[in-house]
């Protein structure tokens, strides 16, 4: 066979994606040299930074894509790191040629829906809700991210399997985690331990939460889900400023205290000018042996909820779906895997992923939404 060229190989590796940014090499200027000699192909890489964690990964992909088009040579993979010049021109393009930071979900042209899973109360369940719900619409294809908003009481890593990860950084731009198919960043991941209590009050929760929409490259997502604090305080109401695109869902239990409390988060959501898409109730009731039904926790909460938000704004607020109290849930969240993976057939993962797919189903209007416009004349 005769030998390749330079051109051939660079050819190849355009195959080869980066596996945090997803992102072929070539386009990224990854490929520094390649030499070719009689018997091996050195192909050298310049790596984003010098501790990558998937250098191995690399590696790999490269060696497999070279000998595909030429199986008789030896394939050798040197690295190298990027200067800081080329790491600012590769975040440059990244960013679409702007060299300013900006979130890229709060731009007219952008096609991601935004999911803010709120609650008025902590302990409904807001977190494993989000996380099933995000894995469920990624196992049907789809782009999904996760920020974990919870400033204060972050669980998102430790549901997912991943309390000790830790983003990559290139210069001032973070790489999202890549877990279970999905992208997550939360305030967890970027403390020096997991120890370390977040003691922050409202300017700092609010550069928090534009930090991870912003210095996070997400690239192309078909679903962002934000898993906000419970209550209407600061992060709500930076949210509301930030992204008033964001849909949001309210997830509430059965029992009427919690149902009242969480008709304040749809409320206060609409003083946003977000658009409330629907009510969740969880914990809704315990499937016993027989058959039977024990409602622990009461009923009818998530109905209330969702009738008096109707009311209260004009357009339908439905009521998506009520997840049965299980066991399975509470252990997938505690061992990091979510239940819509590990018991896709359970009652409580088959009414996450049919929630799931009530919202991916949904097209994209302003029908119900509020613009945050006023009259001539008045403030």
């Amino acid at each position: 066979m005769a030998q390749v060229s330079e051109a051939q190989v660079r050819e190849a590796l355009n195959s080869v994606n980066d596996p945090e940014i997803k992102r072929p090499i070539t386009e990224l200027g990854m490929v520094d040299t390649i030499t070719i000699d009689d018997a091996t192909i050195t192909v050298r890489l310049l790596l984003t930074v010098s501790g990558c964690p998937l250098k191995d990964t690399l590696t790999r992909d490269v060696t497999a894509a070279v000998t595909k088009i030429a199986p008789a040579s030896a394939v050798r993979v040197d690295m190298g790191v990027m200067t800081d010049e080329q790491r600012k021109d590769m975040q440059t393009m990244l960013r679409g040629g702007h060299t300013d930071r900006e979130i890229p979900f709060a731009k007219p042209g952008s096609l991601t829906k935004i999911y803010a899973i709120a609650s008025g109360k902590g302990g409904v369940g807001k977190s494993s809700v989000t996380v099933n719900l995000a894995l469920a619409m990624a196992r049907q294809g789809l782009k999904v991210g996760i920020v974990d908003a919870d400033i204060y009481g972050h669980s998102i890593p430790d549901m997912l399997g991943a309390g000790d990860a830790r983003p990559t950084q290139v210069g001032d731009m973070i790489m999202p985690v890549p877990i279970k198919g999905i992208k997550v960043i939360s305030v967890g991941m970027l403390k020096p331990s997991r120890d370390q209590v977040v003691a922050w009050r409202g300017p700092m929760l609010d550069r928090a939460l534009v930090q991870m929409l912003s210095d996070v490259f997400w690239g192309d997502l078909d679903a962002l889900f934000l898993d906000l604090p419970p209550g209407t305080g600061d992060v709500a109401i930076s949210l509301g400023q930030h992204l008033s695109n964001a849909e949001v869902i309210v997830v509430t239990t059965p029992q009427s205290a919690a149902a009242t409390v969480a008709e304040r988060a749809g409320t206060m959501a609409s003083m946003m000018h977000q658009r409330v898409i629907g009510v969740v109730e969880n914990m809704s009731y315990l499937e016993l042996p027989s058959g039977d039904r024990m409602e622990i926790f009461g009923s009818g909460g998530g109905e209330k909820v969702a009738t008096t938000l109707s009311s209260r704004f004009g357009y339908d607020v439905p009521l998506l779906g009520q997840i049965p109290l299980s066991e399975d849930v509470r252990v997938g969240g505690d061992s990091g895997d979510p239940i819509v993976v590990t018991d896709p057939d359970s009652n409580a993962a088959k009414e996450l992923v049919r929630i799931a797919d009530k919202l991916s189903g949904r097209s994209r209007g302003l029908a119900g939404m509020q613009l945050g416009l006023a009259p001539a004349g008045r403030l």
